[in-house]
């Protein structure tokens, strides 16, 4: 490098430096407060120079999207729905016998020519999740009273089934 490019690579390096100063205030004229806090948005209450507002719920809002579901492609929706009919009538079967529990809902799975299902209890009834055959998921749930079995994308945390 010689001397004439080292000049100006600190010259260039002064210029950009100069913009980073703090610019001094004008006569008269008050600082303006940098918010320090996140206050939540009340409607009709005025809030402190330090809060930087936020919609409390919005903010619950974005706290379930690990929850969401993500897009599948149209082929592995089919390939999934495909599935999805005969599973439903076995389940079914499966509810109208009285027998729902988690292995006979596993079993009911299997069955239906899908494998590794999540399947989990909550309060009596049945969960289950499993992988489509072409990506994606199918899932659903088995109570005494009705079967629910969905095609869907995967949750965006991971899975067929949410996390407890």
């Amino acid at each position: 490098m010689t001397r004439t490019s080292r000049a100006w690579g600190v010259i260039a390096v002064a210029i950009l430096l100069i913009g980073c100063a703090p610019q001094p205030l004008a006569p008269g004229q008050a600082s303006t407060p940098t918010p320090t806090v996140a206050c939540p948005q009340v409607e009709g209450a005025e809030l402190p120079a330090e809060c930087a507002p936020y919609d409390p719920d919005q903010a619950m809002a974005q706290n379930e999207r690990h929850r969401d579901r993500m897009e599948m492609s149209a082929e592995a929706a089919a390939a999934a729905e495909a599935l999805a009919a005969p599973l439903r009538q076995v389940l079914e079967e499966l509810r109208a016998s009285g027998g729902v529990s988690v292995d006979a809902v596993t079993q009911a799975i299997a069955a239906a020519g899908l494998e590794l299902p999540q399947v989990r209890e909550d309060h009596g009834d049945v969960l289950f999740g499993v992988d489509g055959p072409e990506g994606g998921c199918v899932f659903g749930v088995v109570t005494a009273a009705a079967v629910s079995v969905e095609v869907g994308g995967y949750i965006k945390d991971g899975g067929c089934l949410p996390a407890q």
